[in-house]
């Protein structure tokens, strides 16, 4: 029989959807070395979330996978060459753009405003109306990635009446209203007042905003990462903020996860750090369990996946 193994703890419905196949649910992260070998063996499919590293050694262990669904946009948890190498087919599951969408415009404002600042004024007893923030209508927001969360975070800016561009390599995206496309991304930070980055983490984006990129920004512009903590070198960020070679900070991911508590970018009171809750709603997360269950059902039965990644494949030699 083939065999479906879970990092996530399935109810009712989810579980009678694998009926068909042998379900195991196994904590990666708690189980020993030889029950996880014994779990993954004979593993066809896989459903995980991205708290689980997928490397090499992991995917070695379960020799007979043909389908891993991740619960989630993001990959960077996989290695994609391994399943390249081997065609297993990986999918994702694209449908938190509104959650994260919205959460990138509360940072925006959060950070434009000096919430935080605010909010610890107030923790400790005192009093302080000269707090002057930013406003955000007429400001230049840089979304770095325009895909369907760029798109969503970019119809909210408008939406508030700030003016969009956008930097994406992707030469064939359709155009949107009220939307500039910029040539470079060394021209977009340059001019813009808020950057915000919708990227995956991949060889070529990480550390995509570096010193050298940070020091082209204006001195009042803030940046916004909702997508992976490794797209921006996080020391050069705290020490441009250190600095106040730029203004804030809003961030919903760190390179490393959970942070460690004396990161002095914590410290900071111009910077907005969230514990990487972009998809954090009820109903999305409820949505992206839904889309994972299906692919790597639709996967199973061998049918098409529309969430499937386009991974090249080639022989082992």
């Amino acid at each position: 029989m083939a065999r479906v193994a879970s990092s996530v703890a399935l109810g009712s419905p989810h579980r009678e959807r694998f009926d068909e196949w042998g379900l195991t649910v196994v904590d990666f992260a708690r189980t020993s070395s030889a029950a996880l070998s014994d779990a993954l063996r004979d593993a066809e499919g896989l459903l995980v979330n991205s708290h689980v590293m997928l490397d090499a050694a992991t995917l070695d262990l379960a020799p007979r996978l043909r389908a891993i669904s991740t619960v989630s946009v993001g990959f960077d948890h996989i290695d994609l060459t391994v399943a390249g190498r081997r065609a297993i087919t990986v999918t994702t599951t694209p449908v938190l753009s509104d959650a994260v969408a919205d959460l990138t415009l509360a940072l925006i404002i959060m950070t434009a405003r000096r919430v935080r600042e605010g909010l610890e004024v107030h923790a400790d007893g005192s009093w302080n109306t000269a707090l002057l923030g930013s406003d955000v209508r007429g400001k230049l927001l840089l979304l770095v990635g325009f895909g369907r969360i760029g798109r969503e975070v970019a119809a909210r800016a408008l939406a508030c009446k700030m003016r969009v561009c956008v930097f994406d390599l992707r030469a064939d995206l359709p155009p949107m209203a009220g939307v500039e496309r910029v040539a470079t991304l060394a021209d977009g930070l340059a001019r813009a007042d808020v950057v915000s980055l919708h990227v995956d983490l991949n060889p070529s984006t990480h550390h995509l905003l570096d010193a050298a990129a940070l020091a082209t920004m204006k001195p009042t512009a803030i940046v916004i990462n909702t997508a992976r903590g490794g797209v921006v070198d996080q020391a050069a960020l705290t020490e441009a903020l250190l600095q106040r070679h730029i203004a804030g900070a809003g961030l919903d991911v760190l390179e490393v996860e959970p942070p460690d508590p004396a990161d002095p970018l914590l410290q900071l009171p111009n910077v907005v750090v969230l514990p990487h809750i972009g998809s954090a709603t009820t109903e999305t997360r409820r949505a992206m369990l839904d889309c994972a269950v299906d692919n790597l059902v639709a996967c199973m039965r061998g049918d098409a996946c529309e969430h499937a990644l386009a991974i090249a494949t080639s022989q082992p030699g």
